[in-house]
């Protein structure tokens, strides 16, 4: 699951084509083409992102290079299948709002594309995430499942954290189980993929608090403020460090512990700039993130 702003604000119903809204960007900005813009509307760093953390624990698990390379493959359709849903779906509500930087919603690319593309990368990735094994295969389509039901119904409610928790907690697993006898991973790695899905929902939300509310969007993060979710999104990225280096058995050691400070700062450091620099909490959780997935490998976390 993609760690975006990934979802409508009602039930999943018949979607509708998006008015082709053309908002006006700065003087002398290049008009991006079609392709280019269906390209941006797969929320490309957040698919890329939980791509890499697959991959990672893929190689760390001891898979193969062709086993770990359809894992990865299979994560990617998914993660593009839920971030093109997302803009599809969100495209009459943003060209109502105004957003820039969204494809669906100004006129780049046609929202039906869109919703092809969606349905395209969903296609492949079921019999990509079975080859990788039957139960490894449902437990990867339940992560995908949870990410396009944030999109279609839970992000405007309390449980807009779920699926976060939900589908980032699941990836591991589907990871290990595509292991001969489909082990189950540790239950460290369960736990701070799950923690820092919640950090991933904060992060991602917080920029965009103000313009959410405005248009109808109410989960977790907007009932909260953006105060309140700046002083909550370093708890979950501080307890998933702390899982991953108390967790496995044996000491921390010094490697362990450095990367636990260096998490910990870049957890608090994001949110406390995040009045000044606009991207600063995600981009603290990004970095929180990767120290964590380094003391994952380090502590041999992924391994069963």
């Amino acid at each position: 699951m993609d760690a975006t702003d990934r979802v409508g604000t009602t039930g999943p119903t018949a979607p509708e084509p998006a008015p082709r809204v053309r908002v006006a960007g700065p003087a002398g900005a290049v008009r991006r083409g079609p392709l280019v813009g269906l390209a941006l509307a797969c929320h490309p760093g957040p698919a890329l992102a939980v791509t890499a953390l697959a991959c990672t624990l893929a190689v760390g698990a001891g898979l193969g290079g062709p086993r770990a390379a359809l894992v990865t493959a299979a994560v990617l359709t998914g993660q593009l299948s839920v971030g093109w849903c997302n803009d599809a779906y969100d495209a009459r509500r943003d060209a109502r709002a105004g957003r820039r930087g969204k494809p669906a919603s100004d006129g780049t690319v046609r929202t039906g594309a869109v919703w092809a593309a969606a349905g395209i990368a969903l296609a492949l990735c079921v019999p990509l995430s079975l080859a990788c094994g039957g139960l490894a295969g449902a437990v990867h389509l339940a992560a995908v499942a949870v990410a396009w039901l944030y999109n279609l119904r839970l992000k405007a409610t309390v449980l807009s954290w779920l699926p976060y928790v939900t589908g980032f907690g699941l990836l591991p697993a589907a990871v290990t189980l595509t292991l001969p006898g489909q082990p189950w991973p540790r239950w460290w790695t369960v736990a701070a993929g799950a923690l820092l899905g919640l950090a991933a929902h904060l992060a991602d939300t917080l920029p965009d608090i103000a313009a959410d509310r405005a248009a109808g969007v109410t989960g977790l993060p907007h009932r909260l403020g953006a105060a309140g979710t700046r002083l909550l999104l370093p708890l979950p990225l501080l307890a998933a460090a702390a899982v991953l280096a108390f967790g496995p058995p044996g000491p921390v050691g010094a490697g362990g512990g450095t990367a636990l400070v260096l998490a910990g700062a870049a957890a608090v450091a994001g949110p406390a700039c995040g009045r000044r620099w606009r991207k600063a909490a995600l981009g603290g959780a990004v970095a929180a993130a990767a120290v964590d997935v380094g003391l994952l490998a380090l502590r041999g976390s992924a391994q069963v």
